[in-house]
């Protein structure tokens, strides 16, 4: 590598998106920093990989971008630039969301060579790195997965009704549970399991809003509070949830992990106490549950 590709190297290395190069047949010739870090791939795993390989980008309904045409392929063939929203799949298994930026990689000649993708983090970091530091000074965060536990959940349901009581704010309540957990554990083992938890709590985390709260309810049990929703968007983030979980995997030697959730949502009504509503959201998980799994139930 000559001197001026070394210091352009450094430049896309230390910045904060992931940046990256295919050829025209979208094999991965260049991995920067940034894009290590938001996906947790290293440069020498996917050079000379195709970018679908990797990144296993869907939509909010689930669709894998890569099949047919993608984003990255655009530029291939208009010259223009590109940008959409999607989910990228983290090696750890996660879905994070990224605003994906494609363009055109010229030579000298002006010949279209290859395309630019760029990766923007869409999930609100600062906001979950300082919840996560005040859940430590209150000892209110599961250890494991680094929401907050189920003390911290019951606080925040309380305040949230009173918010309630006082007209101040609307809010709803997804209760969300791993499908078939135990047959993860009998077969694969905890230290799996554990990976499956801090799996579905990232992509929950990821894919809510810095004002919602989440916590880690017990055992594969999720809680999550929506704030300022009425029940259409209420159910429509459940199902984004449940699909984003739905399309998260990672890899075991042969076997790839992947596992569903039931969902209960329901909007908090101005009668009700922390029990009633825990118990209501619990009931309509079990619909789920009882319905064929992999569903939302909400009421």
């Amino acid at each position: 590598m000559d001197t001026d590709q070394n210091f352009h190297k450094n430049i896309l290395d230390n910045l904060n998106e992931g940046i990256f190069f295919v050829d025209t047949e979208r094999r991965i010739t260049y991995w920067s920093k940034g894009a290590e870090h938001l996906t947790g791939h290293e440069e020498k795993d996917v050079l000379g990989k195709k970018c679908a390989d990797i990144l296993f980008c869907v939509n909010a309904l689930g669709h894998r971008e890569c099949d047919g045409r993608c984003l990255l392929e655009n530029p291939l063939f208009d010259g223009q630039i590109h940008e959409k929203e999607f989910f990228l799949h983290h090696k750890e298994g996660y879905r994070t969301p990224v605003l994906v930026r494609s363009m055109p990689y010229r030579n000298a000649n002006g010949k279209v060579i290859g395309a630019i993708e760029i990766l923007i983090d869409n999930s609100p970091k600062s906001d979950v790195m300082q919840q996560i530091e005040a859940l430590q000074k209150m000892v209110l965060l599961d250890p494991l997965t680094s929401l907050g536990n189920r003390g911290y959940g019951e606080k925040m349901i309380s305040s949230k009704l009173a918010e309630l009581q006082r007209h101040i704010s609307t809010f709803g309540m997804l209760f969300i549970d791993i499908d078939h957990f135990k047959q993860i554990n009998d077969k694969h083992g905890h230290n799996v399991g554990d990976r499956v938890l801090k799996m579905i709590a990232k992509t929950i985390m990821n894919n809510v809003r810095p004002f919602d709260a989440v916590c880690r309810w017990g055992g594969e049990e999720f809680i999550a509070l929506i704030l300022n929703v009425s029940d259409d968007q209420l159910r429509q983030i459940a199902e984004k949830i449940r699909i984003l979980i739905e399309q998260s995997s990672f890899w075991i030697d042969a076997d790839i992990i992947r596992v569903t959730v039931s969902v209960g949502a329901t909007l908090a009504l101005p009668g009700d106490t922390p029990e009633s509503l825990v118990k209501r959201a619990d009931e309509l998980l079990y619909q789920s549950k009882a319905g064929g799994r992999n569903r939302v139930a909400v009421l």
